[in-house]
């Protein structure tokens, strides 16, 4: 197999590995996972809000995702490392979570968006987008409506360096409803020098 092939193969599994965690960890506040190679085996490390509900008693679910991740994706000697996200409110795929929870339960979208933007700011953040895509507002046909508060880079070496970026699904009666978030945790260390040597 070619070098291309083998990369493309390893992060099509790097991809599957996340979305198969992202599903199992929602509940625990899943930020993102890192897979890094080891002479004893394959690391998986897990960062997400609640490292208990991961855990599980007496680490007793760990075990179980380890063996399922072993049989599932064919690594060797897999071991999975939880670590907690300390701020929440700055990780996208949290955030995102938090509104799909809060449309599920039946609060408006707009207002459900416009807290948890909010509550961003409040954290810290430089900036928010977020994008709403579905049956929104008791409408028939699917449409999206975006939202923003402060500054967002949305491409370029800032976009991927400095914008965390989550998605996940609302199931409603209406049909499915997709969340998109991103959030500018910082700004670049060249924009705050500037900042800071010509304050407005």
């Amino acid at each position: 197999m070619s070098i291309e092939k083998t990369f493309v193969k390893e992060g099509i599994k790097v991809a599957e590995v996340e979305e198969f965690l992202r599903k199992k960890f929602e509940k625990a506040g899943y930020s993102h996972t890192e897979i890094q190679r080891t002479p004893l085996g394959t690391r998986i490390i897990v960062h997400v809000h609640k490292p208990g509900l991961v855990i599980g008693r007496s680490g007793r679910r760990v075990n179980e995702i380890t063996e399922d991740i072993r049989k599932k994706f064919g690594f060797e000697n897999p071991l999975l490392d939880v670590r907690e996200v300390s701020t929440p409110l700055l990780i996208a795929n949290i955030v995102a979570s938090r509104i799909v929870t809060s449309i599920e339960k039946g609060i408006n979208y707009k207002k459900a968006v416009n807290y948890y933007m909010d509550k961003v700011i409040e954290a810290g953040a430089v900036g928010i987008s977020v994008e709403v895509a579905g049956k929104i507002g008791g409408v028939e046909r699917s449409r999206g409506q975006k939202f923003k508060k402060g500054f967002v880079a949305h491409s370029g070496e800032i976009a991927e360096r400095l914008v965390d970026y989550g998605y996940t699904q609302a199931n409603i009666q209406a049909g499915v409803i997709g969340i998109k978030v991103r959030i500018m945790q910082s700004l670049p260390k060249e924009v705050a020098v500037e900042k800071k040597l010509h304050p407005s």
